[in-house]
């Protein structure tokens, strides 16, 4: 099973593994700077070094700022690792290919230009031109070349696949790239996800933030049944999409610092440009209100539901009474609910109504109608 109860409980704390991966990382720096700043002491001026009484004790100072500043340098680096790797984690995979080739490429032309530099015989006070002109132009070349595949990456796509109608359309502007999907906990309990899926309206990878996972065990673990049966239907759903729908499913394992999982939610938004999907109304306006898109499935259904006009004939059952005198209530077949006129009578009955008017809140639609016989 893809995600399991034992998986949940190991995701929450970090990995002994990555913990000691992060520690020789900091450890290499340190020495690397160390070492740095000891050996560079020779590469001084020699009319400086003349001046020095106490070159060992030289050594030893510029070893000391050399390996603080390599830890800053692998604290910065760690940083920036963590980030790359978030990227990459919910990055689609066309777009990570075609990065990878731009920046092979902007490196390919970076140093074929710098062949014949490097040939040159330039005298030895000018020999740093080298080093210099070799970093450089590879930083210039390999960021254009990477811009220029976020920019034009599905035009690079096609190189390797030019029979791909949707490559071209995409390359050309007529169709945009499909962004990814990010589900909250209140989907995945409704269990409706499963029907988009299969209806094929979703477009995209649908990724599962790590906290959302989190929130589904606490739910299972919680002593409440009707809450421990909502994180256990989920977590058994999210198991079974998984084994269906392969890679297309992902979980995004970035634990982001916030309050709470809708705040957690709003970050990975953020940060991948995915399309929030939920149930949850409040989640769902406080998306909009920070630029983020968001997509509530309950308002969705309501949408999609036919339109009645006043006028229009319905048969209905009434059900039940309504709170006003003489009032009944029924329901049409995709749960909305319509309140009759001189109703209460007919209770348990089908009869044919009129239409007289609409109501559209955010909760939901109310109709209100009247039997034939009303006044």
């Amino acid at each position: 099973m893809a995600i399991s109860l034992a998986n949940s409980r190991r995701s929450r704390s970090p990995r002994p593994s990555s913990l000691i991966v992060e520690a020789l990382l900091l450890l290499l720096f340190v020495i690397s700077g160390a070492a740095a700043g000891f050996l560079g002491v020779d590469l001084l001026p020699t009319r400086m070094l003349i001046q020095v009484t106490n070159l060992e004790g030289l050594q030893w100072v510029m070893g000391g700022f050399g390996a603080f500043f390599g830890l800053i340098a692998g604290f910065l680096f760690q940083r920036l690792r963590a980030q790359l790797m978030r990227q990459v984690r919910t990055m689609p995979t066309d777009l990570l290919i075609s990065r990878a080739v731009g920046l092979i490429l902007g490196l390919l032309v970076a140093n074929l230009l710098l062949a014949p530099i490097l040939l040159l015989p330039l005298p030895w006070e000018v020999g740093f031109v080298k080093p210099l002109a070799a970093v450089l132009s590879n930083v210039f070349f390999g960021v254009s070349g990477y811009n220029l595949a976020e920019v034009h990456g599905r035009t690079l796509l096609r190189l390797f696949n030019p029979s791909s109608t949707e490559a071209l359309l995409v390359a050309d502007g007529v169709l945009q790239p499909a962004s990814p999907k990010i589900i909250d906990t209140s989907l995945i309990i409704d269990g409706r996800l499963r029907g988009l899926l299969e209806s094929e309206l979703l477009e995209g990878q649908v990724i599962v933030a790590q906290c959302v996972i989190d929130e589904l065990q606490q739910l299972a673990d919680s002593g409440n049944s009707d809450k421990r049966s909502k994180g256990r239907r989920g977590l058994k759903l999210l198991a079974e999409l998984r084994e269906t729908y392969g890679r297309r499913l992902i979980v995004n394992s970035t634990r982001y610092e916030g309050d709470g999982v809708d705040d957690k939610l709003l970050k990975l938004c953020n940060d991948t440009g995915g399309l929030l999907l939920t149930t949850d109304y409040n989640l769902a306006k406080v998306a909009q209100v920070q630029n983020l898109r968001a997509l509530n499935l309950s308002e969705l259904v309501i949408s999609l539901r036919p339109e009645v006009q006043p006028g229009d004939l319905l048969q209905l059952k009434i059900v039940r009474e309504g709170k006003e005198a003489d009032q009944g209530v029924g329901y049409l077949e995709d749960g909305t609910m319509v309140v009759v006129e001189s109703g209460r009578g007919s209770i348990g009955e089908r009869r044919e109504v009129t239409v007289t008017g609409a109501l559209q809140t955010p909760a939901g639609r109310m109709v209100f109608a009247r039997t034939a016989d009303a006044r």
